[in-house]
């Protein structure tokens, strides 16, 4: 009987150290991953590093020079929020396959990944506050837009 526990053992740590193994290559694969996005408008393009930071920023063309500065951050800030939201999938990505259960563990369980805690809900594009919350993105362009029906020496709307 002890024999099939030492087997167990053996073969659960077996297990634990190749997934190590490949958490680590991972880990130093991923130190390096970049993401890179345009805002819809095609006027700006993003570039994040693995952690999220803004790594890059580009102005393509000339369009953003009939831009207002409300319309420019908005579409720096969508670019960027695309661009570390394909960089948080890389990561969800490269780890989910290493973050199954044992299979010499009976009964063990896969581990669990609060991926929206690490990242936030616009990361991982998920929304935990139910199908009706609007992200950050969504919220700046109606600000832009209520702006722009606004007369700028009065502010007093144009309609």
């Amino acid at each position: 009987m002890n024999e099939g526990i030492n087997q167990q053992v053996a073969d659960a740590m077996a297990h634990l150290e190749a997934t190590q193994a490949a958490m680590a290559k991972a880990e130093a694969g991923l130190r390096a991953a970049t993401a890179t996005a345009r805002s819809r408008d095609r006027a700006v393009e993003a570039t994040v590093g693995a952690q999220g930071q803004l790594t890059g920023l580009k102005f393509l063309d000339s369009k953003y020079q009939g831009m207002t500065a409300t319309q420019l951050a908005a579409s720096v800030m969508e670019a960027a929020q695309q661009a570390r939201t394909k960089v948080t999938r890389q990561v969800m990505d490269t780890f989910a396959p290493l973050m199954g259960a044992n299979p010499a563990i009976p009964g063990g369980k896969p581990l669990a990944v609060d991926w929206e805690g690490l990242f936030g809900a616009d990361a991982v594009g998920g929304d935990s506050r139910g199908s009706g919350a609007r992200s950050a993105g969504d919220r700046l362009r109606d600000e832009i837009h209520e702006d722009d029906d606004q007369d700028d020496r009065t502010g007093r709307s144009r309609a």
